[in-house]
């Protein structure tokens, strides 16, 4: 950690404008292990459409984008998005185009039980899963289901939603219903989808529903009961239904890297990776479990300071700590960007109000000399993705790991080069890791089609796909990248110099 430190750090007083120059061009042709497996993303809110469709309920996203919608930069939603609810055939149609091994989708909560209990299961719900779930096997793609993917219930959320600890028992119930009805054929699942966007963005801040804005508090109540409900469901799945059903389930984090920005920085940027990332990953993937040592002091030190009778941070009891602990067959790795770190004593501008970045005493930021896309989050650093795979490797004994998303942004348009580049340096990066041993079995692009960017609405596109939002058929059409990226799938080999024929995109036999 230190030494890595200390050469960002030396790159940094070099001028080398972007730390993703380290490794990366080391090899024209690279070769991807025969056992490795290549898919794509998604997420339901995001490309389904049929809001209130066949007895589908109210999420919050539907609330939001309907009592706020010009809190979306586009003033859109995703009532129609990418209309997949009835163009699923050709969204498999795109899988064997590109010859996917996996695709990762998620379920709607919403849309299986309108009620968000288990007294009323939706059958048209069920039916639209199943068929998905069937028309991609039918073509030997394996489906990967996420549980989770930021849309809950409306009326779970009038009940206080994750900051409600029964909703431990509400997603159990819900998991089970999915495992019932589809375990039968689906062999990879994912509880939950970046839980620091669900429990920061959504409860501390405003940056995705329900936009709270509790910050150092609710934040913190969340994360304990998401950690909890997920590790009850995976101890349902590993109870009640591995043994027939033969699958693996596992949690999505988001993770990004963190450099110090100098050498005096390095506690706080190792401070941050723990309260970033390490407050979910910690409890689950570490010998020890619990939220991390730092983020315990550190919140309790605060909570003190600021008058409250006890830590801000809600206490796991040593049979919760057990019981979260190892509860994850994979680690589920969602990963786009890294940042710079120094230590900052004086972030809350208000005192004794709670902040969540006053809690770590520590700033992140972005150099504007790296490479961006679309999104301001978007800095183009594959060596952090290098070193984060590395610090995974070595903090949490080298776990399986998939790439669950990785992916990159422009304003639109078929001839995307920069998204090229983005993917050719970061799959670099990860086999640079994996080369050292890092146990990195499958890699998911985000997206297979642009989609409904939360927020950002339709002004950002991920998709290898470009969706025209003007056309009522929703048109698909494949852009540059995705010739690229069906040529990495077919070859297993990683070429930098590859240039497509761009005219056509056939179907491969046997997909």
């Amino acid at each position: 950690m230190i030494s890595n430190a200390r050469l960002f750090v030396f790159i940094s007083l070099l001028g080398i404008s972007s730390a993703g120059n380290i490794k990366v061009s080391r090899h024209d042709v690279r070769k991807f292990p025969d056992s490795f497996v290549f898919g794509a993303a998604t997420a339901s809110y995001q490309i389904e459409g049929g809001w209130d469709e066949d007895g589908k309920s109210e999420n919050i996203w539907d609330r939001l984008t309907h009592t706020e919608p010009c809190s979306i930069a586009d003033c859109s939603n995703g009532d129609i998005a990418d209309d997949s609810y009835h163009l699923y055939k050709r969204d498999v149609e795109m899988m064997r185009e590109l010859g996917l091994d996996f695709y990762r989708f998620s379920l709607s909560w919403s849309r299986i039980l309108p009620t968000s209990f288990p007294d009323k299961v939706n059958e048209a719900g069920i039916q639209y899963y199943n068929n998905l779930i069937d028309e991609m096997l039918k073509y030997n793609i394996e489906p990967m289901i996420t549980l989770y993917h930021w849309d809950l219930p409306q009326k779970l959320q009038e009940m206080g939603g994750w900051s409600n600890p029964y909703i431990v028992d509400w997603f159990a119930d819900y998991a089970r219903i999915a495992f019932e009805n589809f375990g039968d054929r689906v062999k990879y699942w994912i509880t939950m989808n970046e839980p620091r966007e669900v429990c920061y963005q959504g409860y501390g801040t405003v940056t995705k529903a329900p936009r709270l804005n509790i910050q150092g508090i609710a934040e913190y109540m969340c994360a304990k009961n998401l950690l909890m409900a997920h590790a009850k469901a995976y101890h349902i799945y590993n109870e009640e239904y591995r043994q027939s059903q033969n699958g693996v389930i596992g949690i999505t984090l988001s993770a990004h890297w963190y450099y110090p920005e100098t050498d005096a920085d390095i506690e706080a940027a190792a401070e941050v990776i723990e309260f970033e990332w390490g407050q979910y990953a910690h409890p689950i993937f570490s010998e020890a479990g619990d939220f991390p040592p730092v983020m315990r002091e550190k919140i309790a030190a605060k909570s003190a300071e600021q008058g409250f009778p006890r830590s801000r941070l809600p206490e796991f009891t040593p049979e919760e700590i057990d019981y979260v602990r190892g509860s994850s067959d994979f680690f589920g790795l969602n990963h786009y960007s890294t940042y710079i770190v120094y230590r900052n004593q004086s972030l809350n501008n208000y005192h004794n109000v709670p902040s969540y970045y006053d809690d770590m005493n520590a700033a992140p930021y972005q150099s504007s000399e790296w490479e961006h896309g679309a999104s301001s989050f978007l800095k183009v650093v594959p060596d952090g993705f290098y070193r984060l795979l590395t610090d995974i490797r070595e903090k949490y004994n080298n776990p399986p790991v998939y790439i669950t998303e990785n992916g990159y942004s422009t304003y639109g348009g078929l001839i995307d080069d920069d998204r090229i580049a983005y993917y050719r340096k970061y799959l670099s990066a990860m086999l640079d890791a994996m080369d050292e041993g890092s146990d990195v079995r499958g890699y998911a692009a985000w997206s297979i089609m642009d989609n409904f960017e939360w927020m950002q609405g339709y002004t950002e596109r991920f998709g290898l796909y470009e969706v025209d939002y003007e056309s009522p058929e929703r048109t698909r059409t494949p852009r540059k990248s995705a010739f690229v990226y069906k040529q990495i799938l077919r070859t297993r080999e990683l070429d930098m110099h590859y240039e497509p024929d761009t005219n056509v995109m056939t179907i491969d036999e046997g997909k």
